[in-house]
């Protein structure tokens, strides 16, 4: 058994598969920086523009925040006290830069780039934020392990009574976007370490809000003693994927400190000034890992919705049928689906051949009738034939399977 879950994970290995489908690749110009490759940046869009909808149907507004800000900035916010030897730096008019290896610095910025009201809270700001952070080369592997990612920030400034309702909602957000791949996750509540910033007391309280939520919300938690971050406790979601692997993606953190070394503020009904409460959040953790989760836990089979190319379509002549396939190319891709035309003057089994070895779901081969008719021969990966359709009745069956 040991040996077949071996060979199956080796089968699925990201690294390998993200090769042959052609979605990502490494050179040493930028060593741990993935380059994506147009099928790969087809998979990463797809993910962005799902985290945009719901974030946006969830009321988060979205920001961009600079890739690199003064030295200055990460003094005061502790980064460079607690994670100065993962940092990169640069000096630019003789002054010191940082590259940012978080995001919250930044959108702390915008929350303080004017005055505040306690109607206004709970401000809740999204950022797929590219971030650099310095890992051993020997630790490098794939996209699990960068030097350079996007992480799908997000960063809730609300008033003390607003904790425990915010929270609630993120653990909702985290479980509809978690059920849109089909993945089970478990949950850890991760207390206070070491090496923290802040008053015992204030971590006390903010264990207390996040284990008051798991416990109302009846979600089943284990306690992680002293692996919270350096600014306050956490809740992390682990998925598990087809192999039953667990993969530590989500966190929620909930920050007492940072607000204060910020100075940030709102006016309260009271008309006095009160410091909010900051929760950091993501989902993905970060869209590199995250694809390389779904690679492997999909095998590189995706969901028709995420694969680069949902369709290949083969003439049957090249010289006879290929304006027609094109014909038919045109139709789908006015519909807003992803597809190819395979017109090359090779032998029809060796172009589906391909065309499986390449993962593609469907095949839709055109011929002398197909071209009569205005219709397909609509072939499923691993299936076979599907049967004869008019290319309507196509992006009708794809549209459908692609918003299930």
């Amino acid at each position: 058994m040991v040996n077949q879950n071996q060979s199956e994970a080796e089968r699925r290995n990201h690294r390998k598969l993200g090769q042959e489908l052609e979605l990502f690749t490494s050179m040493e110009e930028a060593p741990g920086m993935p380059f994506f490759l147009p099928n790969g940046m087809v998979i990463r869009n797809e993910l962005e523009n799902l985290w945009r909808k719901k974030h946006q149907a969830a009321g988060y507004r979205e920001i961009k925040t600079p890739i690199m800000m003064k030295q200055a900035l990460w003094e005061q916010s502790g980064h460079w006290d607690h994670y100065h030897e993962n940092m990169y730096f640069s000096n630019v008019d003789e002054q010191n830069y940082a590259i940012k290896p978080m995001n919250c610095p930044g959108a702390i910025a915008i929350y303080n780039s004017k005055r505040r009201s306690y109607r206004e809270l709970p401000v809740r700001y999204g950022e797929l934020g590219l971030v650099h952070r310095h890992e051993l080369s020997g630790s490098l592997n794939g996209l699990l392990r960068v030097r350079s990612f996007t992480q799908d920030d997000a960063h809730l400034f609300v008033r003390p009574d607003q904790i425990e309702a915010e929270i609630a909602n993120i653990l909702d957000l985290v479980d509809d976007f978690y059920a849109h791949f089909g993945f089970e996750y478990r949950v850890e509540l991760s207390t206070r370490p070491e090496d923290y910033m802040g008053a015992k007391e204030i971590w006390d309280d903010a264990e207390g809000a996040l284990e008051s939520v798991l416990e109302k919300k009846n979600v089943d938690y284990q306690l992680n003693p002293g692996d919270g971050a350096f600014y306050g406790p956490k809740i992390d979601f682990h998925i598990l994927d087809s192999l039953g692997r667990s993969w530590q993606c989500g966190t929620v953190q909930l920050d007492f400190q940072m607000p204060q070394k910020f100075d940030c503020s709102y006016i309260g009904d009271d008309n006095s000034r009160h410091v909010p409460v900051l929760i950091h959040r993501a989902i993905y953790g970060s869209v590199e890992r995250f694809m390389a989760i779904l690679i492997e836990h999909f095998a590189g089979e995706f969901p028709l919705w995420l694969t680069p190319v949902q369709a290949k379509i083969i003439p049957i002549s090249a010289e006879a049928h290929a304006d027609y396939a094109y014909e038919v190319q045109a139709k789908l891709e006015k519909a807003g689906l992803r597809v190819e035309v395979d017109d090359r003057s090779e032998k029809m089994g060796l172009k589906i051949r391909e065309a499986e070895k390449k993962k593609i779901p469907y095949m839709l081969i055109v011929g002398d009738q197909e071209m009569a008719d205005e219709s397909v021969a609509l072939r499923k990966r691993k299936k076979g034939n599907v049967g004869v359709l008019k290319i309507e009745e196509v992006i009708e069956q794809f549209i459908s399977e692609i918003n299930k």
